[in-house]
């Protein structure tokens, strides 16, 4: 068994955050549900990418089982994907939608700008850097631990009813961060140096071969595939 996770393209909030967290703005100009918030035009191009490439990767390559967050930019990454790839003559297999794979709930800081927090909610600010990002939990949300707990599920249901396929997970950066404390077995402070060496990247593949049950990392945050269509699953 291959286990594949992506993290959705860009997003409008991702663009957003990105662009105010650089000019020093408190508000990112983003706001609503974090479950529907869509792709940006580059966000789209990423996922059309994954399409090529999956495409032209070798059958016994492709994945078999699919499993995607609900949340809207998780489900665009994939159809768009799909979409791609089908236009190649290659279908793709269509995503079972998983709530457990969302993306981490963060209560009352929601959609709220590292500066934000910092100029609101500075008591918040101070426990979290206490804390450490991994164990914080915001009010009313979640620290990575309690996403482990529900991706842990995701893991048991995949290894007992898809063992020995070719399984693809679609999902958001916390949720590749949790397959790695979960798969590779990783302290706390081991998964905390992996975040603090730089985001999961939009677009990009993290894999883990699962033959023998034994789970190793083979890749982790690549992204070669957004640019080279040729290369290999």
């Amino acid at each position: 068994m291959w286990l594949t996770v992506v993290r959705h393209g860009q997003s409008e909030a991702n663009a957003a955050f990105a662009a105010a967290e650089a000019a020093g703005l408190l508000d990112s100009g983003v706001s609503g549900p974090d479950d529907r918030i869509a792709l940006t035009g580059l966000g789209r191009e990423q996922a059309a990418a994954l399409g090529r490439w999956l495409a032209a990767a070798d059958p016994g390559q492709r994945p078999e089982v699919v499993v995607c967050s609900p949340y809207v930019r998780a489900v665009q990454t994939w159809r768009v994907a799909c979409s791609v790839a089908g236009a190649h003559g290659v279908p793709l297999p269509d995503a079972t939608l998983d709530e457990r794979l969302g993306d981490r709930r963060m209560g009352e800081l929601q959609m709220l700008t590292g500066a934000a927090i910092r100029a609101r909610f500075p008591a918040e600010a101070a426990r979290r850097e206490a804390v450490g990002d991994f164990g914080y939990r915001p009010p009313g949300g979640e620290s990575f631990h309690d996403i482990a707990a529900r991706v842990s599920g995701v893991l048991a249901d995949l290894e007992r009813d898809h063992p020995g396929r070719r399984t693809w997970v679609v999902a958001h950066d916390a949720v590749v961060l949790v397959l790695r404390f979960l798969l590779e077995g990783l302290t706390v402070e081991q998964v905390t140096a992996v975040m603090a060496g730089g985001p999961v990247l939009n677009g990009s593949i993290t894999q883990f071969d699962m033959t023998g049950g034994v789970r190793r990392l083979r890749r982790y945050n690549v992204v070669d595939h957004l640019t080279d269509p040729g290369g290999t699953p």
